[in-house]
C-alpha cells in the first residue's frame, strides 16, 4: 500500500509548502500552517462541448423575490437561480434570521431547504416562532456532511438552500477537519457546480475573523456569485448589508433594516431613521449627504474635540478612514489654522454606518471645527465635498440626488463644492458653492 503524501498549508491564505513554516510567507500569518493529506486528482468523466458567442441566445432569467425589499436591493434585484451567495459577518448579527426570513418569502415558488450544521431543529423552530414563519415548504436538515447534503437535495428538489455555515460542514473524501483550508474550498467549489447545473440558488454563511474578513481561504470569495457583509453594531437596532462582490448587478448598493422583536425589518426610508434622535443646535453636529450605490442617505457625522492629558493626542475614527481623518486634521491645522496638536479628536458616524467615499471630507471637517469653536451649524443645513491637500473642495459624483433627499427631509440649505452648483436651480433650496474649506466654515459659523 503506497504511503500517503502530505503538505503543510496555511489556513489563513490556502498557501502551501513542503514543511511547516512558522510565518506564511504569502498573507504573514503566524503559526497558521496545518498538514493536509494530498488527495489524488479524479479523472474529467464529461467534458463540455465549445459554442460560438453567435450560438448562444440571450434569455434573460428570471430573479425571485424573497419578499424583503432591502434584501432583494442588496442582491441587484432579486435572487438569479444558479447564484452562490456568500454572507459574512460577526456572531449574533443576525444573518440566520435574515436568511430564514428569505426563504418564507422564497416559498411561494417552491420547497426550500434549511441545513443547518450548527444548531439542531428545535432551535431553529424556536427562531421561528419568534418571527412567526409557520410553512410546511421550509424544510430543516441537521446535517454535516457534504455528501448527504447533495443526496438530500436531489431527493427533495428545493427551489432554494440555504447552508448554516460553511466552516462547519466537510467532504468525507478529504481527511482534514471541518473549517479547514482544503475542506471549505472544497465544499464551495462542490456546491457551485450543483447550484450551476440544477439552476438553484444557494446561500452560505460565513464566519468572520476579529478582523472582519469571511474565515477561510481568500479563494472563497473568488469561487462565490456574490459576497454580501452583515454590519451593524450588535447592541444598536440597525443592520445594513452591503455587497462587495455580485455578478449580477452593482457592487455599490446597501439595505438598512432595524432589528425589531419580530425580526429583521427593511426601512425603505433610512436617511429620515439615522437622523431621528439627532440633537438639535449642538456643537460637533454635521448633517451630510452620502451615497451607497444609487440610494442616496442623509447621515449625521459627529465630532468632539477637547484638550488632551497625554503626551500623544489621541485620534479615533468610528464609521470613517482613520488615515482620511488624519489628513482632515492636518488640512485644519495647516490651511485653516486651527491648531489640533494637543486635542484628543473623535469622529463618529452615527447609526453605525461605515462611509468610504470622500464626499463626507467637508462634514468631517465642520464638524470638528464646530466642536472646537463651541458653535453649532445651523439645524436644517447640510454641507458635503472632497477636501484636497491644499483646502480645496473637489467636485463629487450625483450632487442632484443629494440635494433632492435633503429636500425631502425639510433640509432649507446646502454648502457644496462650487463646481457641483450647476443645474441644481430646480430644487427648492437654498445652495452655496464655494471654493475651499475655509469658505465653507466661514458661512458656516459667521
Amino acid at each position: 500500500m503506497p504511503r500517503p503524501k502530505f503538505l503543510f498549508q496555511c489556513q489563513g491564505c490556502g498557501y502551501t509548502a513542503a514543511k511547516w513554516l512558522g510565518r506564511c510567507p504569502d498573507c504573514g500569518s503566524w503559526g497558521s500552517f496545518v498538514e493536509e493529506r494530498i488527495t489524488k486528482k479524479t479523472k474529467i468523466t464529461e467534458t463540455a462541448t465549445p459554442v460560438t458567442l453567435s450560438e448562444i441566445t440571450h434569455s434573460r432569467e428570471g430573479r425571485y423575490s424573497t419578499g424583503i425589499e432591502e434584501f432583494d436591493r442588496s442582491l441587484g434585484g432579486g435572487v438569479v437561480p444558479g447564484s452562490l451567495v456568500l454572507i459574512g459577518g460577526d456572531p449574533g448579527i443576525g444573518k440566520s434570521t435574515l436568511l430564514l426570513q428569505a426563504l418564507k418569502g422564497l416559498t411561494k415558488h417552491g420547497k426550500v431547504l434549511y441545513v443547518s450544521a450548527e444548531e439542531s431543529p428545535q432551535q431553529i423552530k424556536l427562531r421561528a416562532d419568534r418571527l412567526m414563519i409557520e410553512s410546511a415548504d421550509i424544510i430543516l436538515l441537521p446535517e454535516t456532511t457534504l455528501q448527504g447534503i447533495i443526496s438530500q437535495v436531489q431527493d427533495i428538489e428545493p427551489k432554494a438552500i440555504v447552508i448554516d455555515s460553511i466552516q462547519t460542514i466537510f467532504s468525507i473524501e478529504l481527511p482534514s477537519a471541518p473549517g479547514s483550508v482544503g475542506q471549505i474550498r472544497e465544499c464551495t467549489t462542490e456546491l457551485m457546480f450543483f447550484a450551476k447545473k440544477h439552476g438553484i440558488p444557494i446561500f452560505i454563511i460565513g464566519h468572520v475573523t476579529k478582523e472582519g474578513a469571511i474565515a477561510g481561504p481568500r479563494v472563497l470569495e473568488h469561487i462565490v456569485d456574490t459576497v454580501l457583509y452583515f454590519e451593524g453594531d450588535k447592541g444598536g437596532s440597525f443592520r445594513i448589508i452591503r455587497a462587495v462582490k455580485n455578478r449580477f448587478g452593482s457592487t455599490n448598493e446597501i439595505g438598512v433594516f432595524e432589528m425589531t422583536d419580530s425580526g429583521l425589518r427593511g426601512v425603505t426610508n433610512p436617511s429620515q431613521l439615522f437622523l431621528s434622535e439627532r440633537p438639535m443646535k449642538v456643537a460637533g453636529s454635521v448633517v451630510t449627504a452620502s451615497l451607497e450605490g444609487t440610494r442616496p442617505l442623509l447621515v449625521e457625522i459627529q465630532a468632539l474635540v477637547s484638550p488632551s492629558s497625554l503626551g500623544v493626542p489621541r485620534r479615533v475614527a468610528l464609521g470613517v478612514d482613520y488615515n482620511r481623518v488624519n489628513l482632515l486634521i492636518a488640512v485644519i491645522d495647516k490651511r485653516i489654522g486651527m491648531h489640533l496638536g494637543s486635542m484628543d479628536v473623535f469622529v463618529n458616524v452615527v447609526g453605525g454606518l461605515r462611509i468610504d467615499e470622500p464626499a463626507v471630507d467637508m462634514a468631517i471637517i465642520a464638524a470638528t471645527a464646530s466642536s472646537f469653536k463651541n458653535k453649532a451649524v445651523e439645524p436644517a443645513t447640510f454641507v458635503f465635498g472632497e477636501v484636497g491637500l491644499s483646502g480645496e473642495l473637489r467636485a463629487i459624483s450625483q450632487a442632484g440626488l443629494r440635494v433632492k433627499e435633503a429636500q425631502k427631509l425639510g433640509f432649507k440649505r446646502g454648502v457644496i463644492p462650487i463646481s457641483n452648483t450647476d443645474n441644481l436651480k430646480e430644487y427648492d433650496i437654498e445652495i452655496i458653492g464655494v471654493k475651499d474649506a475655509e469658505e465653507a466654515l466661514e458661512i458656516l459659523f459667521f
